[in-house]
């Protein structure tokens, strides 16, 4: 809860292009549309969510949201801007959402690049340990009992120079 303000629910408006939020103030539960100005189906969205955080008439209820959902709700109206339905939409965004260790992220478009890092940085800060946390522990030392694998390239042969 930020500024008084608790986040019930978040979703987006096709026409015109807005975020919208329902919040609760004060016992009440309001709603409040945020307008994507100038938004088109090639906007950069990463760009429109820091719009929207920096904009002083929204971003006190934006800033209520993790980023990756501002970027996933502004998805999915990009997408529809290019005529997808919001059931694709929605099952290509959970695909984004998705972590997989033998993806290489190096050949993935910029997109899935800024979602899949924000995915990353969600899973680090809800699995870190900050002190005060219970199970914090400075200065841990953990012995990996010498289970050192070898890799071609470390058997170089010493009769090369440099």
């Amino acid at each position: 809860m930020e500024n008084g303000i608790e986040v019930k629910k978040c979703g987006v408006k096709f026409d015109p292009p807005c975020i919208v939020v329902s919040y609760e103030k004060d016992g009440k539960l309001r709603r409040r549309s945020m307008p994507l100005r100038n938004f088109t189906k090639n906007s950069d969205i990463d760009r429109a969510a820091e719009e929207l955080l920096k904009n002083p008439r929204h971003s006190k209820y934006v800033h209520c949201l993790p980023k990756s959902q501002l970027e996933r709700l502004i998805t999915i109206i990009s997408d529809k801007m290019k005529g997808m339905s919001l059931e694709a939409s929605l099952a290509r965004n959970a695909e984004l959402d998705k972590l997989d260790p033998e993806e290489d992220l190096n050949k993935v478009d910029p997109e899935t690049l800024t979602r899949k890092k924000a995915v990353m940085e969600g899973t680090f800060e809800k699995n870190r340990v900050k002190p005060g946390d219970q199970g914090f522990e400075y200065d841990k030392e953990v012995s990996f009992d010498d289970a050192v694998e070898s890799c071609e390239w470390d058997d170089a042969s010493e009769d090369e120079s440099f």
